[in-house]
């Protein structure tokens, strides 16, 4: 790309993401797109009004992509009370009592993220919360996403008794007498959600904004916002609308209403750099921690259940045949071993009859897999969109759900790279930080969170330092259709960086997380500057 630069920034120690020379040590911008790349071409297009940066010595890597959040309803619960940290059930009980007596009357006390086996595994109840919350409707989320604690208030506000029927996809958690426990699952949360209702537009965007100041903090320049509503597609649209956002947004909305997102496609385009109408996705089975995940095999800790669709399979590939001929890209939710088989024959039966093209399928988790389906990603041009974090998280306690065995494939990360498989990284926040450091010692070192795993759980599915960056730059870019254009760092391609005040690769990675976010640069712009 000839001509004077607009900024240089030198003396860096620079990841470009791309071979065959993967470092060095200066970036041109050109406008909103990078215009050299190495000392001697950032100098030959260096002119009198060129702006230097000198990064003395700083990290660079190319802009990091989340390939998996649910954005906005994580950008709103920054505002709600976190359940994440409470160890036993009385201090569960105490932070919602101390979170109702600071609400308004009659308001919703949301948020949550709690996590049972932080204090043995026991299932709250609403009888634990009913004497807190006498007159405060109460709905707080696992941080799974997949459950909610009501109380009794809450249960009648959704019309949910003894003689609510079962929801299609979903749990109405109840006890030896026929009473809700106050426990739903899955698609019984709707039934609380109507409840609720929807915030405004402005507090929507007012949290997505919140939301994007903290993602660029931590380094992230684009994102793929995988909620199954339309309510943050419109948010995207509306922030869009009002100047560039700040970072990069690929938006995938319900599967089940593809032909409202292929008419919008073919009516305003795909949208532009920084909003794109990605696609479609859809949620297929559960998750490990509330035994909602498919498997062939029962739970250890539950042998009266596999797990569950949440979506009928009938359906799946009916949306699926239907949306992937109208060009659209499709994104499955997947967790247990059987849920991601049968993903899989669904997709390789949709490319087989509709033809050859680049769909570039995604399954979102591709966690715990069957050994034979590890080859079929790379095979079938699958991309396994993984959470590092989840590994981490979930192997304080998997081994209680599922067992040794099946743990072997789970988060097979080096076996799927391994295969050819294309893998992109995310963190599914808010079910885990949305920071890419803490993503990437995830990955690097399978360390579980409760310290008892200090040479890695299952280490033979650990990755290098340098996979586990591609996971966060050129494979997010590709499982998005924008790896001509983000992903690396490269003459042509957006100027999308994030400057670490550590050189990753000559650290410990123990010490990953300790590194600092000096700078977010997102279109030439510096978008965060500590």
């Amino acid at each position: 790309m000839p001509g004077a630069l607009d900024v240089a920034y030198v003396n860096g120690r620079i990841w470009t993401g791309a071979g065959p020379h993967l470092f060095s040590d200066a970036i041109g911008i050109k406008g909103d797109r990078i215009g050299a790349i190495g000392q001697a071409a950032v100098r030959s297009g260096t002119v009198r009004s060129t702006q230097i940066v000198d990064l003395k010595g700083a990290f660079v890597t190319p802009g990091l992509i989340d390939a998996h959040v649910h954005f906005v309803k994580a950008s709103i619960m920054l505002s709600q009370p976190s359940l994440r940290t409470a160890d036993t059930p009385e201090a569960f009980i105490r932070r919602i009592g101390e979170a109702a007596r600071n609400l308004p009357p009659g308001q919703w006390l949301q948020g949550g993220n709690w996590d049972q086996d932080r204090w043995g595994g026991r299932m709250p109840d609403r009888s634990w919360i009913d004497p807190v919350t006498p007159d405060t409707p109460v709905a707080v989320i696992r941080y799974d996403l997949h459950m909610m604690l009501l109380n009794s208030v809450a249960l009648r506000l959704a019309g949910i008794d003894r003689n609510t029927p079962d929801i299609p996809g979903g749990v109405i958690e109840r006890d030896a007498k026929g009473e809700p426990t106050g426990i739903v699952k899955d698609a019984a949360k709707q039934l609380v959600l109507r409840a609720i209702g929807a915030p405004s537009d402005a507090q929507i965007d007012a949290a997505a904004r919140q939301g994007i100041a903290l993602a660029l903090s931590k380094g992230v320049t684009s994102v793929h916002s995988t909620e199954i509503d339309w309510v943050a597609q419109a948010a995207f649209q509306r922030l869009n609308a009002a100047g560039p956002p700040g970072i990069r947004f690929a938006s995938y909305v319900p599967l089940a209403d593809w032909e409202r997102q292929a008419a919008r496609i073919a009516d305003q385009g795909s949208g532009d750099d920084w909003m794109r109408l990605a696609g479609c996705k859809v949620v297929f089975d559960g998750s490990l921690g509330s035994r909602t995940a498919l498997f062939y095999e029962p739970y250890l800790d539950d042998p009266s259940t596999h797990g569950m669709t949440v979506t009928d399979p009938a359906d799946l590939r009916r949306w699926m045949m239907a949306a992937d001929r109208a060009g659209l890209q499709i994104a499955v939710h997947a967790i247990g071993d059987r849920a991601n088989d049968t993903v899989l024959d669904i997709m390789a039966a949709v490319a087989a009859a509709n033809g050859k093209r680049d769909r570039r399928f995604r399954i979102e988790h591709a966690q715990h897999l069957a050994p034979a389906a590890i080859p079929r990603f790379a095979r079938q041009g699958v991309i396994a969109s993984v959470q590092p974090y989840h590994a981490v998280d979930d192997g304080r306690w998997a081994v209680r759900r599922i067992g040794p065995d099946r743990l072997k494939t789970s988060f097979a990360f080096h076996s799927l790279i391994a295969s050819g498989a294309h893998v992109c990284m995310g963190s599914d926040w808010p079910v885990a930080p949305i920071d890419p450091l803490s993503g990437l010692k995830a990955a690097v070192l399978r360390e579980t969170l409760d310290g008892r795993n200090p040479g890695g759980w299952y280490p033979e599915q650990r990755v290098s330092l340098a996979q586990a960056l591609s996971g966060y730059t050129r494979g997010g870019a590709y499982a998005a259709f924008s790896e001509q254009r983000v992903g690396v760092l490269a003459p042509g391609y957006l100027a999308d960086f994030t400057v670490f005040d550590t050189d990753l690769f000559a650290i410990d990675p123990e010490r990953i997380t300790d590194a600092k976010v000096l700078r977010t640069i997102v279109g030439g712009i510096p978008r965060f500057v500590a």
